[in-house]
């Protein structure tokens, strides 16, 4: 019989321990619940695809110090050079590298008037018709760029376009993307035709609400200063990045090849900041449920130093020892139940101040419930050994007189 209302009673008789601990708990429950919610969304962004074959895919930049240099006639050779070295599987400009945490974005606008009108914002790639290669994304409507399309140097004569499903999701809905017509901002009048739809590809910049939104459009950029993006077979990047300088030098020497990163690297350092934040709450979390538990834990052996007399005179009774091991183990249930309830609630609010402050997603109430059951498994593993301990307090020693 688990004795509820003499268990209460002997809480009340001291009620410091108890409540100190209660407050303990509801702490514990209201910061866990949050902290693993956080924990979750962070490790949910860091595991989101970005389409992009990042192992295979590397990005180089070229700085151009020659005026005199037609850098379009020069762009061309340089990407006609990296293409036939050995390894290489495809290579293209482009006016930025994905999950670098810098590049280009605009809205397209659609719609017959300014009523109807609605604009969408995407990240910006310029590139050729190895752009998809070079990248390792899947086409899955439409079609490619073709060699003849690709506008020289002038990004706003872009007039094709490639888009990510989830860009032609939230343009057009469940109309097929293929062949509808928009308009970028600082293009003019320009209109831009939609010929293809990639799976995914992600943008530069990992917080920004329209990662997933890229267009690819048929520009081949041509500046002094130049970015490649490069998909070579696994693991030849290390020897590419001694072949590529040489083989461009042999052209022009008046120049300076850097970086050679692959797509991976740059995913690592763009979610560094989200990966720190997950271990540190991580840690947090386990340390607050280990100081609960180790808290859980003292209370109960220092009430059987407190209550050995007590508990002799049961065991003197005919209490069993299974009984004095249900009393610890119901006292401790009550304190959790209690707290969880409370630290519930309090979890709850913190999460609404959370959403508030730092626009998180709202707090889903399977996370204070989890750490409640948690807190209950860890505190009966803390419980358990010290209430075992009492149990075995001998009656005659419990009840002798000192």
């Amino acid at each position: 019989m688990l004795q509820i209302k003499p268990i209460i009673s002997t809480l009340m008789r001291n009620k410091s321990g108890p409540i100190l601990l209660l407050i303990q708990i509801i702490l514990s429950v209201a910061i866990v619940a949050n902290a693993s919610f956080i924990i979750n969304e962070r490790i949910d962004l860091m595991a989101r695809e970005s389409g992009i074959a990042e192992s295979e895919v590397f990005d180089f930049n070229v700085y151009n110090f020659d005026d005199s240099v037609d850098f379009s006639a020069q762009n061309t050779r340089d990407m006609q050079t990296v293409r036939d070295l050995p390894g290489v599987i495809a290579a293209t400009t482009a006016s930025m590298v994905p999950l670098s945490g810098g590049g280009w974005m605009s809205g397209f606008s659609v719609g017959d008037s300014e009523d109807t009108a609605k604009s969408t914002y995407a990240a910006i790639y310029y590139g050729d018709e190895q752009m998809l290669d070079s990248l390792g994304v899947t086409l899955i409507a439409g079609r490619n760029f073709y060699e003849e399309e690709i506008q020289l140097e002038i990004p706003d004569k872009a007039n094709l376009a490639i888009v990510t499903a989830a860009f032609a999701k939230a343009t057009w809905g469940d109309k097929p993307a293929v062949g509808q017509v928009m308009y970028a901002a600082g293009f003019g009048e320009q209109p831009v035709e939609v010929i293809g739809v990639i799976e995914t590809l992600q943008g530069a910049w990992v917080d920004n609400d329209n990662l997933e939104n890229s267009v690819i459009l048929n520009v081949e950029l041509a500046y002094p200063f130049t970015t490649f993006l490069v998909r070579a077979e696994e693991g030849t990047l290390t020897q590419l990045k001694e072949a590529i300088p040489t083989a461009l030098h042999k052209d022009n020497i008046n120049r300076v090849i850097r970086g050679f990163t692959l797509i991976s690297e740059h995913r690592k350092e763009v979610y560094r900041d989200h990966e720190l934040m997950a271990t540190v709450l991580s840690m947090m979390v386990v340390l607050l449920l280990l100081i609960t538990s180790l808290g859980l834990a003292g209370m109960v052996m220092f009430n059987i130093e407190r209550r050995t007399k007590q508990i002799g005179t049961r065991r003197a009774l005919g209490a069993k020892k299974r009984d004095i091991i249900s009393f610890f183990l119901v006292e401790n249930y009550i304190i959790c139940i209690v707290g969880g309830v409370i630290g519930g609630l309090v979890a709850v609010q913190l999460g609404q101040q959370l959403m508030s402050l730092y626009s998180l997603p709202q707090l889903e109430l399977i996370y204070p419930l989890l750490t409640v059951a948690g807190l209950i498994v860890l505190t009966t593993i803390a419980v358990i050994l010290p209430a075992r301990k009492a149990a075995r307090i001998s009656p005659a020693i419990a009840t002798r007189s000192v």
